[in-house]
């Protein structure tokens, strides 16, 4: 067998998974003003993209945009008035710190508790990373 040969074998075995070149994106967060008040209708549709807790995700947007706000059972009610694109740029770091694998930028990735330190771990890639920022 020749290199082209094995190479094609080896490729024909990995999974379909790691081979998938679709591009990941984060839902863009639709809501409107309500008085003095923020509402945010697709809040808990983007944790669930994002295979991430509801309440971990609104504790770091709230801390970046420096705002008191509330998870509903179907919004999420910040008590600012903000606009959706500096809202939308929070979720995407979000998605940068806590989501998508700093190795292979795949979003396959999960939160791991180990002692006092908080890991990103890749299903895809197998990489561990320790995440930086502290909510």
């Amino acid at each position: 067998m020749d290199y082209e040969q094995l190479l094609e074998r080896g490729r024909q075995k990995l999974p379909e998974k790691v081979l998938e070149t679709s591009r990941f994106e984060v839902p863009k967060v639709l809501g409107h003003i309500q008085g003095n008040r923020t509402v945010i209708s697709n809040f808990h549709q983007i944790a669930d993209i994002l295979r991430r807790n509801p309440e971990h995700l609104l504790k770091y947007v709230l801390k970046e945009l420096a705002t008191p706000g509330e998870l509903k059972k179907s919004a999420v009610l910040i008590g600012t008035k903000i606009s959706a694109s500096r809202i939308n740029e929070k979720v995407q770091q979000y998605a940068k710190e806590f989501v998508l694998c700093y190795e292979c930028r795949k979003p396959d990735t999960k939160l791991v508790k180990d002692d006092k330190f908080m890991f990103l771990k890749c299903a895809a890639c197998g990489a561990s990373h320790p995440v930086k920022a502290r909510i």
